[in-house]
């Protein structure tokens, strides 16, 4: 079941090790109780919001992936989603979908630890 509630941003940023602070919204995947996967979008300007993501049960991503495309490209209508990783799994999954990279943040995660910016266009997202 896709849920909008406070377990999500908790289980969002337990998975990245960081709080997350409002303003924000999120979706996530509630299965028996327990959030398995989860979304927050937070930084929103109107043409382009930005994502963290955490998933811990596999099955989950497809349907969290749909919702997600709805919910930016459907009812905010933004041009694109901005996503910022340290995890190359993460960049491969994004890349999938259709992102790009687009640079490098020097330290972003900490001294050291750098993030790589990619951008989904509206036009280039692969799920409908």
């Amino acid at each position: 079941m896709i849920v909008t509630d406070e377990r999500v941003a908790r289980f969002v940023g337990d998975a990245v090790g960081r709080v997350i602070y409002p303003p924000y919204t999120c979706l996530g995947v509630d299965r028996d109780g327990e959030i398995v996967a989860g979304v927050v979008f937070n930084c929103y300007t109107g043409p382009d919001i930005h994502v963290t993501v955490a998933i811990s049960d596999r099955r989950a991503a497809g349907a969290l992936t749909r919702h997600t495309g709805r919910y930016v490209f459907g009812q905010l209508q933004c041009e694109r989603i901005t996503v910022i990783t340290e995890q190359p799994e993460v960049i491969a999954y994004a890349e999938r979908l259709g992102a790009r990279v687009e640079g490098t943040l020097r330290n972003q995660f900490g001294a050291g630890r750098d993030g790589t910016q990619l951008g989904l266009l509206r036009a280039d997202w692969s799920i409908r």
